[in-house]
């Protein structure tokens, strides 16, 4: 059995996207929470996935960061987006399963019944969920070691 230091790459970002997912979907999941019973009675459910969108992206740039530095192995470009592109996988797997099993939708039902405007910015937000780590990767590069140090 591999310990948590003898994993492969592939399970550092298997576990990595793993926890970027859990982290933005759970958070998504407390605020719609939030959203359905609240705001949406007296906004309009449009106006209130509007407003949650700020928050989500927010949550996206932090989740992202954090996940970078507790999983250093997946600190390159190419690992960064795979794990950031598991993470939309899982995501709109999650989605789709909660929108058929939950509301009684089909799929065709839950795509179509989508508001398009912000249907659309949250499209634009799972396109962002997916690139983030890689976005934020500039300001996690590991630390370089000085001439002199072993």
């Amino acid at each position: 059995m591999l310990t948590s230091s003898q994993s492969t790459p592939v399970s550092k970002i298997i576990r990595a996207a793993l926890m970027y997912f859990a982290i933005v979907l759970g958070t998504g999941f407390v605020l719609g929470v939030f959203r359905v019973p609240i705001l949406v009675p007296r906004i309009g459910e449009r106006w209130a996935e509007l407003l949650e969108m700020p928050i989500m992206a927010a949550v996206i740039f932090l989740a992202a960061g954090y996940v970078l530095r507790h999983f250093p192995e997946i600190c390159s470009p190419g690992r960064s987006l795979a794990a950031g592109f598991l993470a939309l996988a899982l995501t709109v797997a999650a989605e789709l399963g909660l929108a058929v099993v939950l509301q009684d939708q089909t799929l065709v039902e839950f795509i179509s019944g989508r508001d398009k405007v912000s249907g659309t910015v949250y499209i634009g937000m799972l396109l962002v969920f997916a690139v983030m780590p890689r976005l934020r990767l500039l300001s996690h590069a590991p630390p370089t070691h000085k001439q002199g140090e072993a």
